[in-house]
């Protein structure tokens, strides 16, 4: 299948071609600056060191998306997924979580209608 052309990346004044929005080097930074400016202080605090920590283990214990591999496809874990979300009580439990892939993870998200107004 034919991959789609690179495009100029989406920071002001950069030349450098990429396949998402940001080339590389900007991708950083944006990132940055959205957790300094943009991202929500509440959520801030609920996603810290302690849970970076969780969800690296859960994903080194789970290396298979979980409904991918329900429905037999192998695709790696890209996202750890809160069943219950931590904004209607649920907790970093590994009973809670739940390894997927980015497709599965925005379906999720998409199904539930919290893709763009989570709190």
């Amino acid at each position: 299948m034919p991959r789609k052309p690179k495009r100029p990346c989406s920071y002001p004044g950069c030349p450098n071609l990429t396949d998402g929005r940001f080339c590389e080097e900007h991708a950083k930074l944006e990132a940055k600056r959205y957790e300094r400016y943009d991202r929500d202080p509440a959520t801030k605090r609920r996603y810290g060191r302690a849970w970076k920590r969780i969800r690296d283990s859960y994903a080194a214990a789970h290396p298979l998306c979980e409904v991918c591999l329900e429905k037999g496809v192998y695709t790696p874990t890209e996202e750890i997924h809160h069943i219950k979300p931590l904004s209607q009580g649920g907790t970093h439990d590994r009973d809670n979580l739940m390894a997927l892939c980015k497709a599965c993870h925005a379906r999720i998200h998409a199904e539930h209608g919290d893709r763009w107004h989570n709190q």
